[in-house]
Formats: structure tokens, sequence, C-alpha cells
């Protein structure tokens, strides 16, 4: 008989299992990098992170990074001759490919990589002795909202109970508060400071108690400035047309919005379902911008070619906003068959109170975006018998919000990871019986993703009597093509202030006809900045009165607290209506929550000269 060799489990070092703590505040720091960071020191930081890491084996990781840092740091301090670059570049291509492990190798590629990216900065240190224009710390939550909303100030008016100045508040940069404290997919929140101490501030909450004490329209909007006497047209009443609308109108232009549609709104209205924005909460902002001043609304009038020159001659100027609203297809066998039809036209439909009738049908989705996420909880509120999403990367992989990927799952909907549509079984009726999908493997990182491969599987079939498309949106340019403005993939052209680039002289373009789809904060944001640059291009510089200041500060409450998150009715509930699904806060959690925003507006950054010319 053979011996018996004993193994033993190798204890962590005491050192080691209290290193976790240290290891958690390196990674909340790393979370919470302030905006306006310069890019080279940030890389000197990520090169002395990756030096403390090494095991001392090899020569490169272990002499080299440091060696490198310490290049970096001359280049940081602007002490660095003119061979620094060349120098850091060759010692780094060095240590990426001789290092034995990940540690150094991957450490000198990242800096690579930042070289490359931030080949500007790195020069500025060296030939100007300074770091590039615009470089320098500023207020997290106001820096990372498209439309530089000031988050600290609104949520210190909240906390004193005064929810109709809070509104305001918002208003100065956002006609849109109602919409955003249901929609928003809140970017303020990602670098918040607060990430330091526990977890980030759940800001969509706070705006979404502001609006459910304070309703948009029960709040008076900022008086108008002197009639001007000069007419601007929106053609597109979504998002990004109203809110030009809404700061066009305040600074005393006579504003006129062409809708095709029954109704204002645009996707907000028609792609998102009621259950996550409910029309009555749509209409409260509505009403509000209404009240800005002279604003004359023409739905059910769409614009043609024909009718945007003359357009664009009767107007001083014109801001084209028509938004992404046509649904892209597959090219695949079955694609036109009865029974498949595009998520976009669906939820377009739900807008003007067409609800489907899915009783007893079996419904697959195609996607994996927040608009694949509405048709399949859509569905299921149609009645669906079920309901299945077929995506073709990892659920991981999908750019749905995370939230609403989970809320699908409770509310029934299976999410059929892995797998490429191929084709749709038709029978001889021609009509819809299943989706076959190719399953799929994952591959190598392509634009920040792992990529799916076709993977050496049968073909999956999927019953369907129902197959919803949504894999994107497309605009309709054609109109405005035909009048002389030219498009880049499908997107009118626009320069950086969203003067159109070629047509007539005085025709803008924003939002997701110029961006593709995106977000309803970005459409907004577009939306402001057209009608600052209108304002300009008329003649003016006007500036929009907000009467409504931020509260002083009170000392920082630095005990740690958990995060106060909205939840949602239960899904055996919520799953059979079109109710509103959430939850506001308490004025118990309203308060916890706001009693935890650090005030970056007057503390840190925000005290700074840089900081206090944001809220000018």
């Amino acid at each position: 008989m053979g011996t018996l060799t004993l193994f033993s489990i190798r204890p962590r070092s005491a050192a080691d299992a209290r290193l976790g703590s240290t290891v958690d505040r390196f990674a909340r720091r790393v979370e919470a990098l302030p905006p306006g960071i310069c890019p080279v020191a940030a890389q000197a930081a990520l090169l002395r992170a990756g030096a403390a890491q090494t095991c001392g084996k090899c020569v490169p990781c272990r002499d080299g990074l440091p060696r490198l840092a310490a290049e970096v740091d001359e280049i940081v301090a602007c002490t660095a001759d003119a061979g620094a670059l060349e120098r850091c570049r060759a010692l780094a291509e060095m240590i990426r490919d001789t290092s034995d492990c990940a540690i150094g190798y991957e450490a000198a590629a990242a800096f690579l990589e930042g070289l490359d990216q931030f080949t500007d900065e790195f020069s500025a240190h060296i030939d100007q002795h300074r770091c590039t224009e615009g470089i320098g710390q500023s207020v997290p939550c106001e820096t990372l909202c498209p439309a530089h909303v000031n988050a600290p100030g609104y949520i210190a008016l909240v906390a004193e109970g005064k929810y109709a100045d809070a509104v305001n508040m918002v208003r100065k940069d956002n006609p849109f508060p109602t919409a955003c404290a249901f929609v928003c997919e809140h970017p303020c929140e990602e670098r918040c400071r607060r990430i330091l101490l526990d977890a980030p501030i759940n800001i969509r909450g706070i705006k979404r108690f502001a609006v459910d004490n304070a309703p948009a329209d029960t709040v008076a909007t900022p008086p108008r400035s002197v009639d001007t006497a000069r007419t601007v047209a929106i053609i597109g009443g979504g998002p990004s047309g109203l809110t030009c609308a809404y700061f066009c109108a305040l600074m005393g232009h006579r504003v006129t919005v062409f809708e095709a549609r029954a109704q204002l709104g645009g996707m907000m209205r028609y792609g998102i379902p009621a259950y996550r924005f409910p029309r009555e909460r749509l209409d409260e902002d509505i009403r509000g911008i209404l009240e800005a001043g002279t604003i004359t609304i023409r739905c059910g009038e769409e614009v043609d070619a024909v009718r945007m020159r003359e357009i664009a001659d009767t107007y001083h100027a014109v801001y084209v906003a028509i938004g992404a609203q046509k649904g892209k297809t597959l090219d695949m066998p079955g694609a036109d068959a009865e029974g498949v039809m595009s998520a976009v036209d669906m939820l377009g439909r739900i807008g003007d109170g067409d609800y489907p009738d899915f009783t007893g049908k079996d419904v697959a989705v195609v996607g994996g975006g927040n608009v694949a996420m509405d048709c399949a909880r859509t569905a299921v509120r149609a009645g669906a018998k079920t309901v299945s999403v077929a995506y073709r990367r990892r659920k991981e992989d999908m750019t749905a919000l995370p939230t609403e990927v989970e809320a699908a799952i409770a509310e029934g909907v299976e999410m059929m990871v892995l797998q490429a549509p191929s084709s749709i079984e038709v029978d001889d009726e021609g009509r819809c019986r299943a989706l076959i999908c190719q399953p799929q493997h994952i591959g190598p990182v392509k634009r920040g993703r792992p990529a799916p491969v076709a993977a050496d599987k049968p073909p999956v079939r999927m019953p369907a009597d129902v197959v919803l498309i949504a894999v994107g949106q497309d605009i309709d340019a054609a109109p405005f093509e035909a009048c002389g403005m030219t498009t880049t993939w499908g997107r009118l052209d626009a320069d950086d202030r969203l003067h159109a680039a070629s047509g007539p002289r005085n025709v803008f373009v924003g939002g997701d006809c110029q961006t593709g789809p995106a977000t309803v904060i970005k459409a907004i944001a577009a939306g402001k900045v057209a009608a600052r640059n209108i304002d300009a291009f008329l003649g003016y510089n006007h500036k929009v009165a907000c009467e409504v200041e931020a509260p002083a500060p009170h000392a920082n409450d630095r005990t740690p607290y958990g995060r106060v998150e909205l939840i949602e009715r239960p899904a055996r509930e919520r799953r059979a209506d079109f109710e509103d699904v959430e939850l506001g806060m308490s004025l118990e959690e309203a308060r916890q929550e706001c009693g935890r925003c650090l005030r970056c507006d007057h503390f840190g950054a925000g005290a700074t000269e840089r900081g206090r010319q944001q809220y000018a």
C-alpha cells in the first residue's frame, strides 16, 4: 500500500486578515474618484498601487514599477525634461513584455494605454509646466448630471421641508423634475463622496419625495423676461424640445412647438410604460413647462421637407429635436410574420391608450436594454402566459439597469441569455410560432464587453405567438436631409453648440436625433444648451432667474448609515396592473437620506473659486 500524504490549509497571516478593511477603504476611494482629477496624477497613483502589490520575485515588476512611478511623479510635479515621455514608454514596454505575472504586466499595460489616451495632458505637464485647461476638482453630483442640476442645494431644501423651493431649484437647469424623479438613471450618484463613508445618497429618491409633496404643476415657475418679439420653432415635443421651449419662453422669446403625435412628451409618453412613469405625473411637468411663457402647441402636425423649409423661413430660430422614434428590425427569416412587431411601435401605441391583449400567449422579447425590459414587463401585464427575453450576451452584459432586470425576473420574466435569435418559425398561415436561437459562448472583450461567439450546440426553440424586437431605435431624418441638412450614420449633424452643420443657418439640432438614442436627462441637457445658444444667436444673453437659494450647510454627519432604497409593490400585485410600481420615501427616510449629504457645494471642491462658479 502507498503512504498517505497529509496536507494542511495554509492560514492567512494576521496582517493579511487585518488588511481587509484597508483594502475596502482603498476600493471606496477609487470608486469615489472626484471628477476633474488630473489624469497624469491618477496614472501615478495607479502605478504606486501596482508597485505596492509586487511579490519581489521578478526584477521588471519589483524594480521597474517603482522607477516608472518615480519618473511619472516628476511629470506630475512639472519638473520632467523633454525626454521623459520616451523613457517612460520604453520602461513601461519592458515591464509589460518581461514581467512574470499580471501584477507587473497589467500595471505597465494600463500606463501605456493612459499615455496614449492622455497625450495632451502629459505633454502639457512637460512643455507648459501645468495641467491642461479645465483640470480641477468639482462637485461630483452636479458635474456628472448632464444638465448640471444643483443637487446639494435641492437636497438641503428638502431637508428643511421647502419642497416647492426644491422643485424650482431643479427647474433652474431641468424643467422635468418629476420625470427625473421617476426614470432618471441618476449618473449624479456615481461618484458621490458619501461612498467614502457608506454608500451614495439616493438623489433620485429625494427628488421624488420633493415632487410627491409639491407637484410640479402647483409650483409657480420663475418670472418671464421681457418679451423680445423673437420667434422660435421647436420640432418635436419630447424632453429635449420641451426643455428648449421652457428656457426660450422664460427668456422672453415666443415659442411654437410642432409635435407629430397626438400628445406631448415624446418617448417619455410613447416609450416608457405607465407603471414606471404614470402619465398623470408626466402631465404635471408638462403643465408646469407651459406656464413658463408664450408657448403655442401644435400637436398632430408632422413636419415634412416642404413644411420644414417654411418654418425655417418664418421663424427667427428653429430647434430640431425629433428624437429616435423608429424601431429597428432584425434581418432574419420570418421577421415579417404575423405576431412579430417592433417594441418601439408597441410602446408607442400604449402611449395613446391602445394596450395589447396577450392573454394566454407565449411572448418572446429580443434585446437586453431598458426597452426590452419595458416590453417584457408590459407583456406580463397584458396577460401573457409566458414571457422570455432572448439576449445574445450574458445577463451582466445587459445595458438595461440592473434594477429593471431584477424587477422583470421577479414578475416572472425568464432571461434566456447567450441566445442569438437566428430565425422565426412560421406556420402555414404566416403566423409566428417560435423564436429560433443559436446558443453562444462568451469570447474576447471588444469595446469594453466580452463578445458572443456561436457555440457548437444545437439551436434552441422558444415557443412564441408574439415576438417583440427591442434592438434599438432609428431616426427619421429624411425630411431634414431634403432641406440640405447632413447626417452621419443616420444622425443629424451639428457642431458643439448644436448649430446644424448644414442647411438653413438658423437651425439647431439636439437630443437623440443628433446623438443617437440616449437617456431622458441627456435629452434635457441638450435642450438646455440649445436654448442658451439660440438666445445668443438671436443677440441676447438672458439669465434665467431661480429666486431660490440653498440653505446654509450644517456640520457633516460622518456616522455611517445604510442607504435608503425605494421599494416596489410586491411582484404578485404589481404584475397585474399598470399602476406605479415604486413607493416613495417616508418623511423619516427622506430626512435621514438628506442628512447624509456632505454638502460638497460648500465643503471641499465646492468651497474653491472653481466650485463657486458652478452655481453662479
